[in-house]
């Protein structure tokens, strides 16, 4: 299968829409983690990107309206993208409202801190 038809249009368009929207899915992220909601409404928030993001692929550059393949990887994009924003600030938000508690354990976690794990 070639990348236009994986994609459900031109490769070009295609990337910069999901830069674009993958900017949106991030923005998402943080929103719900710095207000404390719950992970699983990143899904919800991102598949409604993703049809977004296959809606003005559509009107603007001529690709498949009802290309599966092309709004499956779109919302994986996405998916990921609001996932990871939403773990890095909870992370960053857990160690900073609760400096007595928690450390950072790289990037998307923390750890107790009376606690080593590297033992």
């Amino acid at each position: 299968m070639k990348l236009p038809a994986l994609l459900g249009g031109p490769a070009p368009s295609f990337l910069v829409l999901a830069v674009l929207f993958g900017a949106a899915a991030a923005l998402t992220g943080q929103a719900l983690a710095r207000n404390w909601r719950p992970a699983w409404q990143v899904l919800p928030y991102a598949l409604l990107l993703a049809v977004g993001d296959r809606f003005l692929l559509y009107a603007l550059f001529g690709a498949t309206l009802l290309s599966a393949n092309g709004l499956a990887v779109a919302a994986v994009v996405l998916v990921g993208a609001g996932a990871c924003a939403y773990r890095l600030t909870q992370a960053r938000r857990m160690v900073q409202q609760y400096p007595w508690l928690y450390e950072r354990a790289g990037w998307f976690g923390w750890r107790d801190r009376g606690r080593d794990d590297r033992a």
